[in-house]
């Protein structure tokens, strides 16, 4: 008999995809049972620029901590928190990716309009520098703020008055149950993911051979796949926290893999673009290829130029 204990972030957000997992995880077998564990992540504590932190590895650090120490049996993360230019901890591995949820970015207003329609300098609140470039590539009438904060508080913020739209996943909208908030869902053309968008991501100590099979069972093959491409991608870019850097890998109708990749400066006046094709045997080959050919580009130039 397997007892399991998942570490999480507090957030209403983080709690509702661990008890997704911990579900998944008896509904595999009887005898297993689970119990989540809350880490209160600095990135969850500190509410202003995440860089000063050390970027979004704030939200997986102390959980990946509590996993070495043996403190939990598993992690839950969402897959675009995990940071692409440092290696994984000595002694983790993943686990699993559970099936990809949506990837799209949406729009919240407090009048009901979409962004287009939106009147010159209104006020979009998001803190994700990849957003914000895009929103500046594509709306340059309105003015970005940064607003950080789990998704509940963003939308008290924009209740308040504070902002006249905001920029959230849908995934996560859906998660909290306030799908029905949104105004608009942005088309990929215009707000690409970041890379492991709409993925939940286990990871676990690699030698808990028990912990790993069982988490295993949960992870789905295709999803593996465009993560696996997306993060070489990533850490072909050595890409920091401050880097507005997109991709979105997909399986096209006839088996064949995809993969774009999107590197912009911070106000969206400067991007590049690659979208290749590749086999699904290969999805790392896929990854490094497109960020070569962003490098190729003048990825390099454009990342370091960006202060972190």
């Amino acid at each position: 008999m397997a007892h399991v204990r998942i570490g999480t972030r507090s957030s209403p957000m983080a709690l509702h995809q661990a008890e997704q997992v911990a579900s998944a995880l008896e509904a595999l077998d009887p005898a297993v049972t689970t119990e989540l564990i809350k880490v209160t992540t600095s990135g969850d504590q500190w509410m202003g620029d995440l860089a000063k932190l050390g970027g979004k590895g704030a939200f997986v650090r102390e959980i990946d901590r509590n996993l070495l120490q043996g403190c939990v049996d598993l992690a839950v993360h969402c897959l675009k928190d995990i940071p692409g230019d440092v290696p994984a901890p000595q002694g983790l591995s993943f686990a699993a990716y559970l099936h990809r949820e949506n990837v799209h970015d949406a729009v919240i207003s407090r009048t009901g309009a979409p962004l287009a329609e939106l009147p010159a300098g209104a006020v979009v609140g998001t803190s994700a520098v990849r957003r914000a470039a895009q929103l500046r590539l594509h709306y340059p009438h309105v003015e970005i703020k940064p607003l950080r904060g789990n998704v509940n508080t963003r939308l008290m913020r924009l209740d308040e008055g504070h902002f006249d739209a905001i920029v959230a996943a849908v995934a996560g909208l859906h998660r909290v149950g306030e799908a029905d908030r949104i105004t608009e869902i942005l088309p990929l053309e215009t707000m690409c993911p970041a890379v492991g968008a709409g993925i939940i991501a286990l990871r676990c100590r690699s030698e808990d051979a028990e912990i790993s099979a069982l988490g295993a069972q949960l992870n789905d093959a295709e999803t593996d796949r465009h993560a696996t491409a997306e993060r070489a991608m990533l850490h072909a870019l050595q890409g920091h926290c401050n880097s507005p850097i997109a991709g979105y890998a997909n399986t096209e109708a006839n088996g064949k893999l995809t993969l774009r990749g999107k590197v912009f400066s911070l106000d969206g006046s400067q991007w590049l673009d690659s979208h290749h094709w590749g086999v699904p045997e290969d999805p790392a080959a896929l990854g490094y290829f497109v960020g070569a050919d962003l490098l190729r580009q003048g990825a390099r130039a454009l990342i370091d130029a960006i202060a972190h």
